[in-house]
């Protein structure tokens, strides 16, 4: 990947997609990595500029990741590139594998569990 490894870019994605900053715990939960690898996925970031660290407000001893200006404009960029590339496969179908797509796509939505 250009910008980094997959993991730090899932770190930046949940945290762009979070009503607001996460405990490194949290973050960990919303990525699926433990603690130690959230820690250092976090200081990753950190490094590049893309996260910061800030204190909790409601619990001075604890630590939240919150997303950077450098960081959001990441997220865009990569959502925009994830986007150019499905349009162009896309392309390819007709419009009724377009359709039968959709309709299959739905049916795993539909029929997803967590």
């Amino acid at each position: 990947m250009r910008h980094g490894a997959p993991a730090v870019i899932r770190m930046v994605e949940a945290l762009a997609s979070a009503s607001e900053p996460l405990s490194v715990s949290g973050l960990a939960e919303a990525i699926g990595v433990d603690q130690p690898r959230a820690s250092r996925l976090v200081q990753q970031g950190v490094d590049r500029g893309w996260v910061r660290r800030e204190a909790d407000p409601d619990d001075a001893r604890r630590t939240r990741i919150a997303i950077t200006d450098d960081g959001a404009r990441l997220f865009r960029g990569v959502r925009g590139e994830r986007r150019e590339a499905l349009g162009r496969a896309l392309a390819a179908f007709t419009e009724e594998e377009s359709a039968e797509l959709a309709r299959l796509l739905t049916k795993l939505a539909e029929n997803w569990t967590a």
